[in-house]
């Protein structure tokens, strides 16, 4: 073990109060993550043809509450089932914490698929608008469990290692912050740098599910199982949880350049009925 390990400073949770309203570390992270896909998502809809800025900020809106109620729900069910049967309005314990990513990437995609119906655009066309934008709130939702001092790796003798309260007195890996910067900044750059260039429809959104899959299966070797499940079989439901998620989006990026999601240029479908009227 390290002779000199680093301690978790213990931020308080609270960053202020004024009368019964509590502004929590991990809230703000939240609204940075929404600050942040409102201002990228507008840039996008002002260079893309297919989309407008009251488009985008309709699907921010719905798809926000579709992440907070969806990660809670699948909190709940993924990690807390048993402990819901026992008391289901444990469902509604938010000060106590507890969010799941697949649950709130489910309710998420369900949002989108229901925009997308609404809309008259496919799922995929939103999938890859909506998909490099959101890698920076994934991050900076990390850096509040960080904060926190939740969500801790497992025991390291890494010089890094970093004793958290509540975690006993073992360094551990500040394995908060390799999720921020893999499922964060780094896919946030890889999908920035992929979407610079026309790619095939469903290509960006499979790259995605695809990367943070990857990204958090890795770190899962790093952060600590919850205790009460422990490992499954040979993997942590972390792990279980994003296997779905890197097969689905390597599916989706080969049939995406495959061209079974191809969505007509609105030009070339106007070309293409009036052809079909002067033949008749």
């Amino acid at each position: 073990m390290s002779s000199t390990p680093l301690y978790h400073p213990q931020f308080d949770p609270i960053i202020f109060s004024v009368g019964i309203f509590d502004l929590r570390w991990y809230g703000l992270m939240y609204l940075i993550g929404a600050a942040f896909a409102y201002w990228w998502g507008n840039r996008q809809a002002d260079r893309d043809p297919n989309w407008n800025r009251d488009a985008w900020q309709d699907l921010l809106f719905w798809g926000f509450l579709a992440l907070v109620f969806g990660g809670r729900i699948g909190y709940i069910l993924f990690y807390q089932f048993p402990a819901f049967l026992d008391n289901p309005l444990i469902l509604f314990s938010v000060t106590q914490g507890g969010m799941s990513f697949h649950g709130g990437l489910l309710g998420v995609l369900l949002a989108l698929f229901i925009f997308a119906k609404k809309t008259g655009r496919t799922i995929w066309q939103v999938g890859d608008f909506v998909a490099p934008l959101v890698p920076i709130g994934l991050g900076a939702g990390r850096v509040g469990n960080f904060i926190n001092g939740e969500l801790w790796g497992r025991v390291t003798d890494v010089p890094w290692g970093m004793v958290f309260y509540g975690a006993g007195v073992e360094p551990r890996h500040p394995s908060q912050l390799y999720q921020a910067a893999g499922e964060g900044l780094l896919l946030f750059l890889v999908l920035w740098w992929f979407s610079r260039k026309p790619r095939p429809t469903g290509a960006i959104g499979g790259l995605f599910l695809l990367g943070y899959g990857v990204a958090r299966f890795i770190v899962e070797y790093f952060r600590e199982p919850d205790a009460h499940l422990g490992i499954l079989g040979v993997f942590s439901m972390g792990q279980w949880l994003s296997l779905p998620m890197i097969i689905a989006g390597a599916l989706i990026i080969w049939w995406a350049y495959q061209g079974k999601f191809y969505v007509a240029p609105k030009d070339e479908t106007k070309n293409k009925t009036k052809k079909k009227k002067a033949k008749a």
